[in-house]
């Protein structure tokens, strides 16, 4: 019994065997094909897993547009739901893949940009924007302190490679920016590339053919979605919190097809298209579209889901963004 003033919490659902599991699911109007093989996917991937595949398959709650019922559509099955997170799975491995490529870019072009000025541009206040190293209020660290911080942990982290090993017996743990990069999540970079100078965020991103305004938010949306991947989260129909700013020149009409989208745009589809536009920037022969054309292929034919639900318009592949060339 909760106590006066205490918010009431309702008990802990029981702990079920994956035959009960299985049972759960055909009450609430879920087919299973193959009950054998429905088992052996819940005991390697967990019951648990597969919720946000099977949650588009559900009814509309009709006094919650945003809810779903526990009773499943009629025609949804258990193996759509395992289909969607084997497509969710690739899509996780080939969105890491372009990120990967984009992240090295970029801390190059910070590394190689500040590093002319000091070899520990990263941790000089007076190199970066004074809002990122200003107390904020209350008296609370600044930005950059914070991030320094998750610098110092993220070192600490990675004693046992060789380069990190060498700058902490040999120089105290003081490592050059251009070395320093190299510990640095995508996390880190975005705040640290958002705590630059005015001036310096714009020469990077002309590089980009973009304003560093803009190339500040595609890093924090490409974050996001990078998180989700190396986490093993559910990717391809989420909204993105940072969905990705658009640049306003004219020269990117590639993106324009965004403006009158927005669930396109903070859907994984707005930052899969600016992955395809920094991709080729920086990797121009990469295959990575080729490759992604290909996955949105075997997304699984129903009635119940689309890509849509991802935020792809229809005939998305003959946009001109996603030209092979």
């Amino acid at each position: 019994m909760a106590a006066v003033g205490q918010p009431s919490f309702s008990p802990l659902k029981p702990h079920l065997s994956y035959a009960d599991q299985l049972d759960l699911l055909r009450a609430r109007n879920l087919t299973i094909g193959d009950e054998r093989a429905a088992l052996d996917t819940l005991q390697r991937l967990g019951y648990y897993r597969l919720v946000g595949y099977w949650f588009p398959l559900r009814r509309p709650d009709p006094a919650n547009a945003m809810a779903r019922l526990d009773e499943f559509e009629d025609g949804a099955t258990f193996e759509l739901a395992v289909d969607l997170y084997n497509f969710d799975r690739t899509l996780r491995l080939l969105v890491l893949d372009a990120i990967e490529r984009i992240e090295v870019a970029i801390r190059v072009d910070v590394a190689y940009l500040l590093g002319k000025r000091h070899r520990l541009a990263h941790e000089c206040a007076s190199l970066l924007d004074s809002r990122f190293t200003s107390p904020r209020e209350n008296g609370r660290p600044s930005g950059h302190s914070d991030w320094m911080r998750r610098y110092q942990d993220g070192v600490r982290k990675k004693t046992k490679d060789e380069f990190v090993a060498h700058h902490l017996s040999k120089y105290g743990g003081k490592m050059p920016i251009w070395v320093a990069t190299e510990t640095w999540d995508f996390g880190l970079l975005s705040k640290f590339f958002a705590g630059m100078k005015y001036g310096d965020r714009n020469k990077i991103a002309q590089r980009y053919e973009l304003d560093g305004q803009t190339l500040e938010s595609w890093l924090r949306a490409l974050n996001f979605v990078r998180n989700a991947a190396a986490h093993h989260a559910r990717l391809w129909n989420r909204n993105n919190p940072d969905g990705p700013r658009l640049p306003t020149m004219q020269r990117h009409h590639h993106l324009h097809h965004l403006r009158g989208d927005d669930f396109a745009r903070r859907r994984v589809y707005g930052s899969l298209c600016v992955t395809r536009y920094l991709l080729k920037c920086v990797d121009s022969q990469s295959q990575w579209i080729q490759r992604l054309k290909s996955l949105a292929d075997t997304f699984p034919i129903s009635d119940l889901v689309s890509l849509r639900n991802g935020g792809f318009p229809p005939a998305w592949q003959d946009l001109a963004l996603w030209a092979a060339v």
